[in-house]
């Protein structure tokens, strides 16, 4: 029997695993540069289900195998997930310190066997056979007995400070990962460690890197506040692109065994908003109906059901009851939730919401009320609170969205489940198409993907049809079909925006017909609004046609000075950039 490769199961199957290599790569050099003392305790921060607990499990086991386990200035990575209940201090410090010392012997014997093993006495008696001990380590161990005969004054207090007092001792290093962060500080019990981690994290020879599902509660009251304020670095995690996710579905289809037409993959993953967990939960209900994505109707019947009773229904309704066990309240409070998912428009008018429960559950309640219950929450991430201004908004999942006012009908007001999940099904066959060039709309998120894969760089100007390199800033934020203006002519396939410069670019996926003049000129007529809507001083265009331009067409561009490019440059631009070239369609 082979040893595993790692010394924590990866729960994401290797095989779909997609586009996490910036954090991965950050959080791994991060931990190795805490051998020089210039690394600083770091959270990373990011809505639910964005892939953050696999990241710190993988650099862990990179960590774990990818040293001298032997060589005593190497990294010893630590990996502790906070339950979100502790039935005591005692019981919290010994796991807390239990777990620690399993993590230390485990790497430095390059055995993870440690960690499934007991810390009793005979066990402790074992490791020093097996090992070196430094005096540090030697500390910690002794403090694991007198834990366990719960001779210590604040247990929770020593426990969490362990770790730095055993690198400090050494002067060696090691990294703690620390995820579900926010359960050192929850509503439901009054067990709170929070204060006790500021000498910790402070630590030069012990860095915390942090993370965990509640993106409210980790920025604005652990980190945001109190002991720990300006104490760590952010590290903010992002929805996938629309390449990024296209490439999701992709693997997830080819691992699944689902049937999906390429053009539907970037679809797929922006009706998903980029969530990776959306994105295979609507791939694995595809392949269990049987059915091919081959359009957005298909699409829009399949997510259809997910939200209302598959992968997705059951994973959101998990959340939601679970927040909403925390708070410890169930009437008034799963009404909010639910109207405050109804309202027009991203802000939520607590005045509706006043008059939604009046007439549908015939409650006179204040607003004051409502902000309370509404806070409550915002702690959970199932809405945002901007404290500054005092008002509420929805938070940017539309699927999350889509969820409560189904969730609403069936639970809060009582309607039968059957009949609004048939409704459903039903509204969403009806949807009109929303991506009306599919074809086109891929090339716009290749087009988008080479852009932010050539930020600060220089690109061939060949592939632009330049004689001179292109030089790609650092944008402020890169977006596909935006509509600055009335009228189909002022939709923007991609705007990137980096201050002065704007880029505006336009796609025509076209087999046998090149792009004309007249197309060339609503280019530079959108670019014009642009312009004007921005401010900006420097404006470069840029025309994707897949079978390239008519010489009036190229005549217009050169006097213009527009970038140009056709199916084999964009293929040669994503070589250079790295990615995957262009599907056949």
């Amino acid at each position: 029997m082979t040893s595993p490769n790692w010394v924590i199961k990866p729960l994401v199957a290797e095989e779909i695993y997609t586009d996490r290599q910036e954090y991965l790569d950050y959080l791994y050099h991060a931990a190795l540069k805490a051998k020089t003392r210039r690394t600083g305790s770091t959270v990373l921060l990011g809505q639910r289900r964005m892939g953050k607990t696999e990241i710190f499990k993988r650099v862990v086991n990179r960590l774990f195998f990818e040293q001298d386990h032997e060589d005593p200035q190497a990294v010893v990575p630590v990996f502790f997930s906070f339950l979100d209940t502790f039935d005591n201090r005692w019981d919290f410090a010994i796991k807390y310190v239990e777990n620690f010392i399993r993590y230390y012997v485990a790497f430095r014997l390059r055995d993870p066997a440690w960690l499934l093993e007991t810390m009793d006495a005979e066990k402790l008696v074992t490791i020093r056979e097996k090992m070196s001990i430094t005096r540090g380590f030697q500390v910690c161990l002794n403090f694991l007995t007198n834990l366990q005969k719960q001779k210590i004054t604040i247990p929770e207090q020593d426990a969490l400070s362990l770790p730095r007092r055993v690198s400090d001792y050494d002067d060696s290093t090691i990294v703690m990962f620390l995820d579900e962060f926010q359960n050192t500080r929850l509503p439901q019990h009054k067990f709170d460690v929070v204060g006790y981690m500021q000498e910790a994290v402070e630590s030069p020879t012990c860095p915390h890197f942090v993370t965990g599902s509640s993106m409210t509660i980790l920025s604005r009251e652990i980190l945001g506040r109190g002991a720990l304020f300006g104490r760590f670095e952010s590290h903010p995690i992002e929805s996938l692109s629309g390449y990024w996710g296209s490439e999701l579905v992709r693997k997830a289809a080819k691992f699944y065994e689902a049937k999906v037409a390429k053009a539907m993959a970037p679809v797929i993953a922006e009706r998903c908003g980029g969530n990776p967990f959306y994105i295979t939960a609507l791939i694995k209900q595809a392949e269990q109906l049987n059915k091919t994505i081959a359009t957005e109707e298909t699409l829009n019947q399949i997510l259809a059901i997910d939200l209302s009773s598959g992968f997705i229904w059951s994973e959101l309704s998990y959340q939601v009851t679970r927040w909403l066990e925390r708070i410890n309240e169930y009437g008034i409070t799963k009404w909010i939730l639910y109207l405050s998912a109804l309202g027009e428009g991203e802000k939520i008018e607590l005045s509706q919401i006043q008059e939604a429960l009046l007439k549908k559950d015939y409650q006179t309640v204040s607003i004051a009320q409502i902000r309370e219950v509404l806070i409550k929450l915002s702690r959970g991430d199932l809405l945002e609170y901007l404290e500054l201004g005092n008002w509420f908004r929805k938070v940017k999942d539309p699927i999350l969205l889509e969820f409560l006012r189904i969730w609403g009908r069936i639970e809060v007001e009582g309607q039968n489940g059957s009949e609004v999940r048939d409704e459903l099904r039903s509204q969403y066959e009806k949807l009109q198409r929303q991506i009306r060039d599919l074809k086109g709309y891929l090339a716009e998120v290749y087009m988008a993907q080479i852009l932010q894969n050539a930020e600060r760089q220089r690109l061939p100007g060949h592939y632009f049809h330049q004689e001179h390199e292109i030089e790609v800033p650092e944008f402020s934020y890169v977006r596909l079909r935006e509509r600055l203006g009335v009228g189909a002519e002022t939709e923007i396939d991609l705007h990137a925006a980096a201050g002065i410069q704007q880029w505006v670019a336009e796609s025509k996926w076209r087999s046998e017909r090149k792009a004309s003049p007249t197309e060339v000129q609503q280019l530079l007529d959108k670019a014009q609004l642009v312009k004007l809507d921005r401010n900006a001083e420097i404006m470069r265009l840029w025309f994707f046609s897949f079978d390239g331009f008519s010489k009036k067409a190229i005549d217009l561009m050169l006097e213009h000075g527009i970038y140009w490019s056709t199916q084999e440059d964009l293929n040669g631009l994503l070589d250079y950039v790295k990615l995957r070239r262009l599907p056949a369609l």
